[in-house]
């Protein structure tokens, strides 16, 4: 029998220790296979901050290193401009990003810092306990918001991606998402694209993984899915928001 799938050689053989049903599985493997496709194994640097994210030094086979809380793009520039020939990535969760990071993911992306932002929107504090993020919907009930978050009290949730596409240094800009075999593929195409840009020198790059978090939602792991499908992506709409590569 032919084989027609086998283990990334950007992924370590060990077990994943997330959640059941969580994305960060499936995304860690799909950045994989586009580092090993791209062949860019030996030049590829991730820089992973605190949260889930964190724990990704356990999983990918090439240098990872660890960032304070939000300052994960700070870092990226730093080893960008002084390598400018490796491929940097962070790996970041919603309230790491747009949080207590906001201003270096906003300024990294008015420099149009030649790096690229790889956001995990599971839409509320993964790690900590399932407090409220920025990314958290309107009604949804976290660790902070018990009787859901409140427009007059909590605000809005923040649309990152359509607030970067302001900026003249934001390049490539997609949201997806993880619900199904064919969102994954058009996720992997977008995780691609992102790197590609970056190696083609054309300037900053995010895209946004909207993913699930069943545990700190309370629900299963094919309930947590079928939010994501159903009411998730009607607040974060999955699109190409910016792309002038």
């Amino acid at each position: 029998m032919k084989k027609i799938l086998s283990k990334p050689k950007s992924l370590k053989s060990v077990v994943f220790s997330y959640c059941p049903g969580c994305g960060h599985g499936i995304i860690h493997r799909i950045i994989a296979e586009c580092i090993d496709e791209l062949d860019v194994r030996e030049k590829t640097i991730a820089v992973s901050p605190v949260g889930c994210a964190v724990f990704a030094y356990n999983y990918f086979n090439f240098d990872v290193t660890e960032a304070p809380h939000g300052r994960a793009p700070a870092v990226a520039t730093g080893i960008k401009r002084t390598q400018p020939n490796k491929l940097v990535f962070t790996y970041q969760g919603d309230g790491d990003v747009a949080a207590i990071g906001m201003a270096e993911t906003i300024h990294a992306t008015n420099r149009s810092e030649n790096i690229t932002i790889l956001f995990v929107n599971n839409a509320n504090y993964g790690m900590t306990g399932g407090q409220m993020a920025p990314t958290t919907l309107i009604g949804q009930v976290t660790a902070t918001t018990p009787f859901g978050r409140n427009l007059k009290r909590e605000g809005y949730p923040i649309k990152l991606c359509e607030l970067l596409s302001t900026l003249e240094g934001a390049i490539y800009l997609e949201r997806v998402a993880l619900y199904s075999p064919q969102s994954i593929i058009v996720a992997k195409k977008a995780i691609k694209k992102a790197f590609q840009c970056q190696l083609d020198e054309k300037g900053f790059s995010l895209v946004e993984l909207v993913s699930s978090c069943p545990v700190d939602w309370s629900m299963s792991p094919l309930d947590s899915i079928k939010w994501v499908k159903e009411v998730f992506i009607k607040s974060f709409p999955l699109r190409v928001i910016k792309d002038k590569t």
